[in-house]
């Protein structure tokens, strides 16, 4: 059934920002496009990683040879006030906003008159301090990219050679697809439904589109077979484990403060690419091909050593299919860790104190968190100190020992906050709060430990006991009983391991 408020298009971000118009759409071409930005619009959030990392996307595009290259959707709420028609941007603001501020710069190196046709750029934004910090900032980022200081008119007149060519390709090839709707209703229902399950796009979704994108060497079957097995686990799994878990583990290891994985830090999971050429990137790139080469062969079977771990959580990640094989790789791992069972998995199997976290401790925001803190610890010990499988006596025993330490640290956090939130979590870990007792970073000390052994003797050096007169957790300081053969109260285990003073 056709719905005449709708128009579906594609147009070139030439067409768009220098004619006005949209290049075809189900009506033919849509002239006197005028853009107009809404009230209701967000500020200009897009920083200047954020900008260069369009305009690098664009150029591999132009060097890699695309004829059409797709940077996203526009969707237009068209609305006529006073007599005129105007055309809302409900979404692709930041981007049209962006591309505007690279037109400009582009046109003024190669002292083009595109300048005066470039409308959009005299767009009243918002005066926010998002806004004014950031549209300076990414048009001196372009300049700095784009302005290259020369000695000899030979080399001034390639640059601009090399800078009109990418101005030709951006106006003409790159190209976005628009939704015109005149219902606003209608138009908000787009842009809450940019994917197919009709929700908004997740972080990860995003990192999936990227890396798909790197596997242009991969044939259609393996490709197929690789989406298939991501979309298998739940959205919501994988958004708790990217955003929670990995994100939050980034951002530890390195002393930083982790508030939330979104579309503007997303790069921390993009990785090294193919064309990558650095030093760095070499060294990550040869490791992974070795650990990729070894667990192909039968050295392994023949010399009855271990499979080699071909990833690291504190190394970049190796973009394309790497970073799939990477995801459910931690997702198999952390599943280890989270799952008690005592008939599966390596190294959490019938653990007395997750028992007693998983049976009365994992209720409130607070539990939750000292649970994050507990198992993010887990994960990074075993990723840096133990085989993903079949792990020794000596792995577990060191394992074990350093669960109790790992629960120690995690629970002082708890035990010493009646009402737990992130913040207080965060200066916990990053040791902003001298007044708690075992504040300090243990996701750095894992890093910077060359061995399980000197880690352990680290912890037991920094980790201290606990008075009675800290703990003002409530529900810490309740009656301890055995149910369900274990204890109901996780201090009994401070107290068993000697970090509680009474």
């Amino acid at each position: 059934m056709r719905n005449e408020n709708l128009i579906l298009g594609v147009t070139t971000i030439g067409d768009l920002l220098l004619e006005n118009r949209v290049t075809q759409s189900t009506y033919g071409m849509i002239k006197n496009i005028k853009l107009n930005i809404p009230d209701y619009q967000r500020p200009y959030k897009w920083t200047a990683r954020n900008a260069i990392q369009l305009l690098d996307d664009i150029k591999e595009a132009q060097n890699e040879n695309k004829g059409i290259y797709r940077l996203g959707t526009l969707i237009l709420h068209q609305e006529i006030i006073d007599g005129e028609t105007i055309y809302n941007i409900v979404d692709g603001q930041q981007r049209l906003i962006t591309f505007s501020l690279l037109l400009y710069v582009l046109f003024e190196e190669i002292d083009n008159n595109g300048i005066d046709k470039l409308s959009f750029i005299n767009k009243t934004v918002f005066a926010d301090r998002h806004t004014k910090n950031n549209i300076p900032k990414n048009l001196q980022a372009f300049k700095r990219r784009i302005i290259k200081s020369t000695s000899g008119d030979l080399e001034r007149e390639q640059n601009k050679y090399n800078n009109q060519k990418l101005l030709n390709y951006i106006l003409n090839q790159c190209e976005l697809i628009v939704v015109i709707t005149t219902n606003q209703s209608e138009a908000f229902q787009f842009f809450d439904s940019q994917n197919a399950r009709g929700k908004s796009l997740y972080p990860h979704d995003l990192l999936k589109a990227f890396h798909l994108r790197e596997m242009t060497d991969l044939d259609a079957d393996k490709t197929a077979k690789i989406v298939a097995d991501w979309e298998k686990v739940p959205q919501t799994d994988l958004n708790e484990f990217f955003g929670d878990y990995l994100y939050r583990l980034k951002e530890w290891i390195n002393g930083n403060f982790a508030q939330e994985l979104n579309e503007q830090n997303i790069y921390k999971f993009k990785g090294i690419n193919k064309h990558s050429r650095t030093p760095y990137a070499q060294f990550f790139k040869s490791a992974f091909s070795y650990a990729q080469m070894v667990n192909n062969s039968a050295m392994p079977f023949v010399t009855g050593t271990r499979e080699v771990t071909a990833f690291q959580l504190s190394a970049p990640i190796i973009a394309g299919e790497p970073f799939f094989n990477f995801t459910q790789y931690y997702l198999e791992l952390l599943h280890d860790i989270r799952n008690n069972n005592k008939d599966e998995g390596f190294y959490i199997q019938d653990n007395e104190i997750v028992k007693t976290l998983d049976n009365y401790f994992k209720w409130g925001k607070g539990n939750r968190i000292a649970r994050l803190l507990f198992d993010t610890a887990l994960l990074l010990y075993v990723d840096r100190f133990c085989p993903p499988t079949f792990p020794s006596k000596l792995d577990t025993e060191l394992f074990d020992q350093f669960t109790i330490f790992a629960f120690i640290w995690a629970y002082s956090l708890r035990a010493q906050h009646a009402s737990l939130g992130w913040q207080s979590a965060q200066n916990f870990i990053l040791n902003q709060k001298k007044d708690k007792i075992n504040s300090f970073n243990i996701y750095r000390l894992i890093i910077d430990s060359d061995s399980p052994n000197s880690l352990l003797s680290t912890l037991a050096d920094r980790l201290y006991t606990i008075p009675d007169s800290k703990i003002l957790h409530a529900r810490a300081r309740k009656k301890d009983e055995i149910k369900d053969n274990i204890h109901s109260n996780y201090l009994y285990y401070f107290k068993i391991n000697n970090f509680y003073k009474a």
